[in-house]
């Protein structure tokens, strides 16, 4: 049996709602002393998109988005878990429930999108709920929050 400590795997997106869920699991993975995998999912879709972008491009902004991410969190800390940077092509959904199998835990904040869109997308939190094979952690957003903003 391996004496590694299974991860965290929160999922960050640029909004001010992950960015609680990025604060809240780099502070219960230090009291864990467990590593801490975040991750960014993107897409690409070439007949789809349009604008003049490439994979690497978007793969690109991925890893800036997590790393800026961590910056912010990481701000002031003394003691820090260990981290891993994860940006992975795919539906947010989908690649979140994948990367957290054999995870400790899944951390997600939820959005207080629109319902429409909600209605028509689905919401990535409650497919976690729904389909992870690990404990998920639901950060709710605090309406008080400084709005954030999508970095797609």
């Amino acid at each position: 049996m391996s004496t590694e400590r299974a991860p965290i795997v929160v999922g960050v997106d640029g909004t001010a709602a992950s960015a609680l869920a990025l604060r809240w699991a780099v502070d219960e993975a230090t009291v864990r002393r467990c590593p801490l995998h975040v991750v960014n999912a993107w897409n690409f879709e070439p007949m789809v998109d349009w604008n003049e972008t490439s994979a690497q491009e978007r793969l690109g902004r991925s890893e800036e988005l997590v790393g800026n991410a961590l910056r912010e969190a990481l701000q002031g800390r003394e003691e820090k878990p260990e981290i891993e940077r994860r940006s992975l092509r795919g539906d947010a959904a989908e690649v979140l429930e994948e990367a957290s199998k054999g995870a400790a835990m899944l951390v997600v904040a939820s959005h207080t999108g629109h319902r429409l869109r909600q209605i028509v997308m689905g919401s990535t939190s409650m497919h976690c709920v729904r389909h992870s094979s690990v404990p998920v952690v639901v950060i709710p957003v605090n309406e008080h929050a400084p709005a954030g903003h999508d970095a797609s």
